[in-house]
């Protein structure tokens, strides 16, 4: 376990795009989906640092070199009349687990969430990562055993949207 003083957490800049994208490009590997992974560093210059940011990173340093990140953003709760936040990614590189420092980032966002006055925190996880589910639990986390994510890429959008 490393200490809080040895981790530095800061919210990403523009010259943090490689890492970003890198970062990225290591979860859709470990999630056995890097076919699925089309993010380029300009589509997330746009959507991360353009004029109307989509979503927020956190890049955790250890001595100054980024070991791993979270992306989150807002969403709403109708049922609490309250925005919550989003967690889309956390991600640290296989070398540097089991040192807290995911629980760090998600420390960190549970922080934002609480500063803003949000009435929830939540994120997904792939039913076979044990690990990570096994992780969540420990921090006190309710893994939804009743909901299912619905989703809709560009395409299906599209062909919607013509109907």
């Amino acid at each position: 376990m490393l200490s809080s003083e040895s981790i530095q957490i800061s919210p990403a800049v523009e010259s943090d795009l490689p890492q970003i994208l890198a970062f990225i490009k290591g979860l859709a590997e470990y999630e056995k989906l890097a076919h699925q992974c089309v993010a380029t560093e300009e589509n997330l210059r746009k959507t991360l640092l353009g004029p109307r940011p989509f979503a927020e990173v956190l890049i955790a340093r250890l001595d100054q070199v980024p070991v791993g990140f979270a992306l989150f953003f807002h969403n709403y709760s109708t049922f609490l009349a309250t925005p919550g936040i989003y967690l889309e990614d956390l991600f640290v590189l296989p070398e540097h687990r089991g040192k807290g420092i995911g629980k760090m980032l998600i420390l960190r966002v549970a922080k934002i969430a609480h500063e803003r006055g949000c009435g929830r925190l939540e994120w997904s996880v792939l039913d076979w990562n044990e690990s990570a589910i096994g992780f969540y639990r420990g921090l006190g986390a309710t893994v939804m055993p009743d909901w299912r994510i619905c989703r809709m890429t560009a395409p299906e959008i599209a062909a919607l949207v013509v109907r």
